[in-house]
């Protein structure tokens, strides 16, 4: 009989301490680390050149013991590039690592560090093709790890603040720094060296980082990850798009060196309103009739490239880019030229994402 009471107690204990270790368990976050000025070194405390991608990803992790309170923190260098010279290859890379790692239960979130000269166009990417709602953070830095006040330790904690939090579910792929959380879709640098060089100049801000929470205040406009009808899956490339600047007094060359060297796709980043000159529309239209689909953006930051202004785009079968930059208007067509060459559908794609 006393054997039994022991044994109810046991139990009883038991019962009582497992849900508590539940509750003691934290969220699970991966780094996957890009290279960047994030993982810089510079010459000096406060040289101002510096080079990239020199840090591990776990002396990243070290270095910022305090976002160990708020999750269980793995890291992996999956690429180590600065951001400039990231090419489609590494996008399919990473895209298909936090595939794999957000398929699995444990994992909470996936936090990328990465630089910044490229960040907007692989958070975009990666907006495209996650098959995931848990939260995938970009983040980096504007001064090297050596630098006297270093940025990338506050924006990395401000990321796995993000991460973790349940009100980032469903968001879609974020950058987060400076305490400012953007969208993939509206996300551009806007300053070449200033800390605060992320902006959505279109939409606005997603939220801020506050007291390590985020604090949001809209919820993205466009379809994304588990909504996008597009995939990687067995893709090993991406059809070539390439984009032509256009500028007082530019003829066709650029766009007619593209046709003639195979080019998929192009984007023209017109004046203003995303306006080609005569010659450009022309060589343009030329490009349509060879089958190479054709998207009007602009190198105006802010502001739809709207289809029926200046140019009607049904009579030359181009699409207009509305509110995508013309980085993230090439990186949309190649995807869009994976399923169509029609500009009408491309037209829808280029609306709904």
């Amino acid at each position: 009989m006393q054997m039994k009471r022991k044994t109810i107690i046991i139990i009883c204990l038991m019962g009582l301490l497992i849900p508590a270790t539940i509750a003691q368990q934290k969220p699970l976050v991966y780094i996957l680390a890009t290279g960047g000025t994030i993982a810089g070194v510079g010459a000096s405390e406060t040289s101002s050149g510096y080079n990239a991608g020199v840090v591990s990803v776990d002396k990243i992790i070290t270095s910022v013991p305090e976002m160990l309170k708020l999750a269980e923190i793995k890291g992996e260098q999956v690429v180590n590039v600065p951001s400039q010279d990231i090419t489609v290859n590494d996008w399919l890379i990473i895209a298909g690592r936090v595939n794999e790692l957000l398929a699995r239960q444990d994992v909470t979130a996936v936090v990328i560090t990465h630089g910044t000269d490229t960040m907007e166009e692989t958070a975009y990417f990666l907006n495209l093709v996650i098959k995931s709602d848990k939260p995938v953070i970009l983040v980096g830095s504007m001064r090297p790890s050596t630098a006297l006040s270093a940025d990338g330790p506050m924006n990395v904690y401000d990321a796995v603040a993000v991460a973790v939090d349940s009100s980032s579910v469903g968001k879609g792929v974020m950058i987060v720094m400076d305490d400012k959380i953007c969208s993939a879709d509206d996300a551009l640098k806007m300053m070449t060296t200033s800390l605060e060089t992320f902006h959505c100049p279109n939409y606005g801000y997603l939220g801020y980082v506050y007291d390590s929470k985020p604090i949001y205040t809209r919820n993205p406009v466009k379809k994304h990850t588990i909504h996008s009808e597009f995939s990687i899956e067995d893709m090993v490339a991406l059809p070539r798009v390439d984009i032509v600047y256009g500028y007082a007094g530019v003829d066709s060359l650029f766009v007619t060196t593209a046709v003639d060297n195979g080019v998929k796709g192009i984007v023209y980043a017109g004046v203003g309103n995303g306006n080609p000159n005569t010659q450009n529309l022309n060589a343009l239209a030329r490009a349509v009739k060879k089958g190479i689909p054709v998207v009007r953006a602009a190198r105006t930051p802010i502001g739809p490239i709207t289809q029926y202004d200046e140019l009607n785009d049904d009579k030359y079968g181009f699409s207009a880019s509305w509110f995508k930059s013309p980085e993230k208007a090439r990186i949309l067509l190649m995807f869009a030229l994976t399923k169509t060459k029609d500009y009408k559908e491309m037209q829808r794609m280029f609306l709904e994402y």
